[in-house]
C-alpha cells in the first residue's frame, strides 16, 4: 500500500522513530498525517496534526480513534523500555506489568479501536513496530523482550485474521535506533529516518515483515540453525 494520498495515524509520534514516520509520510504525499502522543502541548510539525492519545487509557484511545476516523494506515509505534538486573529480580513483575500495558496491551487497544474504520475502506494497513530483542537473549531487557515477543505473536495472528478484509499487516523488527533514548549506549544504531523509509518501501511492495538493519537480518537468519541466535548470539553481532 502506498503512502501517497493515504491518511496515516502514528502513536508515539512526538519524537524518534514516530516523528520520522510522520515526516516521511508528509514527504511522500500523504493526504493527512496524525501524530499521536500523550501531550500535544508545544508540538509543531508542518503538515502533521497532533492528537492526544495515551495507549494505556482505553478512553483516550477511543477518543483518538473517533477524532481520526478517516485513518487508512495505522502505525503502532508507541513503546517504552526499562532495564532490570536479571529475569529473577525483585521488581520483575512490576516492570513487566508496566511494559506489557504499553508495548502489548497498548498496541492491541489501539488496533481494536481503529480496526472498524480501517475495515470500511478498500485499502488499509497496520504497521506494528517490534524489535530484534524477540530473538536475542539480553537478561537486563527481559520484561521489554517479553512484551515485544507478545506483540510479535499478536501481529502474526492479526495478519491472518485481517487478510480477507484487505488490511495489510506489516511487522517491523529493528535493533537500537539513534535517538535521545539511546544516548550513551555504545552499540551500533540505525537512523530512524532510514527505518521509516525502508518500512514505507516495504509496505508499498506488499511485504508482511521487514528487518530494518543488518544485525536484525543476521539474527533472524539463524532461527532455523541447530543453535539459533536466541540461544547463542552470532559472533560479532554487537
Amino acid at each position: 500500500m502506498e503512502i501517497n494520498n493515504a491518511t496515516v495515524f502514528i502513536t508515539g509520534a512526538n519524537r524518534g522513530l514516530g516523528l520520522a514516520f510522520a515526516r516521511d509520510a508528509v514527504r511522500r504525499g500523504a493526504q493527512k498525517v496524525y501524530a499521536g502522543m500523550p501531550n500535544t502541548n508545544g508540538f509543531d510539525e508542518p503538515g502533521v496534526v497532533p492528537v492526544r492519545i495515551d495507549v494505556t487509557d482505553p478512553t483516550s484511545v477511543a477518543a483518538a480513534a473517533e477524532a481520526a476516523a478517516d485513518t487508512t494506515i495505522l502505525i503502532n509505534n508507541a513503546g517504552i523500555a526499562a532495564l532490570i538486573d536479571n529475569p529473577l529480580a525483585a521488581d520483575f513483575e512490576a516492570q513487566s506489568k508496566a511494559l506489557f500495558d504499553t508495548n502489548y496491551y497498548g498496541l492491541a487497544r489501539v488496533t481494536q479501536a481503529f480496526e472498524p474504520g480501517l475495515s470500511k475502506v478498500p485499502h488499509a494497513a497496520i504497521i506494528n513496530v517490534l524489535s530484534d530483542i524477540v530473538w536475542l537473549a539480553r537478561p537486563y531487557l527481559t520484561p521489554y523482550a517479553a512484551s515485544k515477543a507478545a506483540a510479535w505473536s499478536y501481529t502474526n495472528q492479526l495478519r491472518f485474521h485481517l487478510a480477507d478484509r484487505g488490511i495489510q499487516v506489516l511487522g517491523l523488527h529493528v535493533g537500537f535506533l539513534d535517538t535521545d533514548l539511546t544516548n550513551g549506549i555504545d552499540v551500533p544504531k540505525t537512523s530512524p529516518t532510514d527505518v521509516a523509509i525502508q518500512t514505507y518501501d516495504a509496505l508499498a511492495a506488499g511485504k508482511s515483515e521487514i528487518m530494518a538493519d543488518k544485525g536484525t537480518v543476521r539474527l533472524k537468519s539463524t532461527l532455523a540453525d541447530e543453535v539459533p541466535g536466541y540461544i547463542t548470539p552470532p559472533p560479532g553481532l554487537f
